[in-house]
């Protein structure tokens, strides 16, 4: 109850933009063009693990964008979720090819720990993507969330971690649960969702889990923001 009253009043009764502070908007007009008004990019990290699926990025990870994520999934701006979502959903169409059918999306969410949940109040990844899912649904498309993801054992929080430090963290950590795979359709793309990649380890990890099911063929990833250096466009 209180986080849907939370969330009610972050929409009606907003105290600021979470990007900037703009006084009595949840998300001022310039902070949303720095969210959802560039073209999603692939990105890649450095180093690349491998095994990192294509990964695709509404907009880079700093300045409003990086106070508008960290707005709705540390101090729960839930009324946030919506435009993340909308970015996500941005991101998922960058990532697609020219030409052929509309196939249907399957949207997994990369799951957050349940300490990590119980702290926040709410799983920031998947309601971003359920957002993503309805604004895709809203653009004549096929798209459902599939959480099929789900932590073998304990993981500590990546925030600090160097690079070998959150692979080993996450090695292994990742399973599909049973019957799960059965949920994608044959023809289908399934799209992990997440929303920051800095190493790459997160999706690296739930990749390999899916990769491992047996209804997973067409496999991408996307993420609301990344940091700038990862862009392709920023490379030499």
């Amino acid at each position: 109850m209180r986080r849907c009253w939370q969330d009610f009043t972050d929409l009606v009764l907003p105290t600021g933009c979470g990007g900037c502070g703009t006084p009595r908007t949840a998300l001022c007009a310039r902070c949303r063009v720095r969210l959802t008004g560039g073209a999603p990019q692939r990105v890649r990290p450095r180093p690349e693990p491998s095994g990192l699926p294509v990964v695709h990025a509404a907009a880079p990870y700093e300045g409003p964008v990086r106070e508008l994520v960290l707005a709705h999934k540390e101090r729960g701006a839930l009324g946030l979720a919506r435009p993340l979502g909308e970015a996500l959903a941005g991101a998922v169409g960058g990532g697609e090819g020219v030409g052929g059918a509309p196939r249907t999306i399957h949207l997994v969410p990369v799951p957050s720990s349940r300490a990590a949940t119980r702290a926040r109040g709410h799983d920031p990844t998947r309601r971003i993507a359920l957002a993503a899912a309805g604004a895709l649904r809203r653009a004549g498309r096929v798209a459902q969330v599939v959480p099929v993801l789900r932590q073998r054992r304990g993981v500590v929080d990546q925030v600090g971690l160097s690079t070998r430090e959150r692979r080993a963290n996450l090695d292994g950590a990742l399973y599909v649960v049973t019957g799960g795979d059965a949920l994608f359709s044959e023809s289908g793309r399934v799209v992990i969702v997440d929303d920051v990649m800095t190493t790459g380890a997160s999706l690296t990890e739930a990749a390999r889990a899916l990769s491992g099911a047996g209804g997973v063929k067409d496999l991408t990833a996307v993420v609301v923001a990344a940091p700038p250096d990862s862009f392709e466009m920023n490379r030499n």
